[in-house]
């Protein structure tokens, strides 16, 4: 897909000494998950702003105990795990968070997913970094009869384009939706999340738009730089750009709960600059068929002397700096 003007760097967490696992994450909860209180906008928002809180009073035991053992994180310069998280924010001096355009988005009984926008003041090594604003979308899961963090990825506000676009993250499991009624390919999705998020993409490259929308929920939602698109926006977007070039790799998935998984990976799109992307799509199953829920994409950035922040209070911090 075609990059969408993108993140500045951002993030906190550079401290992960170690590269992030190329390999696939698959972490499960149990099929018989204990029972707990379903999670409303007002609890999510509640847990998002204590994980922060942590942060800036640099209680890592407390942020560390908040996150899922098979949690990741989504930021610039590489995708990280709970270890390479919770280590990387040892370096981070938060000051302040400023939340902004709430939203929340149950995914099933056991997932729920919170997106919202955050400025943060701080340091990171005893330097300033970048602000934001930031497009912030945080996973959160029921483990053992408590919810946890389980994902979190940032991406860096940038002014919408005079005609709305969708990026390369937005791929069909990323950004248009329709039930499952609305196309007979919706029935023939596969179980493995990368071999549906591989017919996605071999959707967009052929320009077979029915078939993509047949691949997304309705209420489908998707996070770019230049905005947040529902299912309409997403297939009006698409019709563009020309995907035939995009390439998809570097594939990680993480069982959210017997329903919803959530796949990352990397898009490398060819152009006058080389283009990649990180891209992320969490699919759910609807009485039997695998739908698109939500996708987000965000700018691959270098790692850099500079810190940044990355923001989130169920992510971790990210210590990549992209000059704005």
């Amino acid at each position: 897909m075609k990059k969408i003007v993108f993140l500045v760097g951002a993030l906190i967490m550079m401290a992960a000494c170690a590269a992030p696992p190329t390999n696939v994450t698959t972490t499960t909860n149990s099929s018989a998950e204990v029972a707990a209180a379903p999670m409303t906008e007002a609890d999510a928002i509640a847990k998002e702003k204590a994980v922060w809180d942590t942060l800036k009073a640099r209680n890592y035991d407390a942020f560390a105990n908040m996150l899922a053992a098979d949690y990741i994180e989504v930021v610039p310069d590489a995708v990280r795990d709970k270890t390479a998280t919770v280590n990387g924010v040892k370096d981070l001096e938060i000051t302040d968070v400023t939340y902004a355009d709430w939203r929340f988005i149950p995914v099933d009984r056991d997932a729920s997913l919170l997106l919202y926008n955050a400025t943060i003041k701080g340091k990171f090594k005893g330097q300033p970094f970048p602000e934001g604003p930031y497009r912030v979308a945080s996973g959160w899961v029921n483990r053992d009869g408590k919810w946890q963090a389980i994902y979190y990825q940032e991406t860096v506000v940038k002014p919408a384009p005079a005609t709305p676009a969708a990026s390369p993250a937005a791929t069909p499991s990323a950004s248009t939706a329709v039930s499952p009624a609305a196309s007979p390919s919706s029935t023939t999705l596969p179980a493995d999340a990368v071999a549906r998020e591989r017919m996605v993409w071999d959707a967009l490259k052929r320009k077979d738009y029915d078939t993509f929308a047949s691949y997304l929920d309705d209420a489908q939602v998707e996070v770019e730089s230049t905005g947040v698109y529902d299912k309409a926006g997403t297939l009006n977007a698409i019709r563009m750009f020309d995907f035939s070039k995009a390439e998809a790799s570097d594939f990680k998935t993480v069982k959210m709960s017997p329903n919803a998984e959530l796949v990352n990976y990397l898009v490398t799109t060819p152009g006058p600059t080389l283009d990649k992307q990180w891209n992320t799509t969490i699919w759910v199953n609807r009485n039997g068929k695998w739908l698109a829920l939500f996708h987000q994409g965000t700018e691959v950035a270098a790692p850099s002397a500079s810190p940044s922040p990355s923001a989130s209070p169920s992510p971790s911090p990210s210590t990549t700096a992209t000059a704005k």
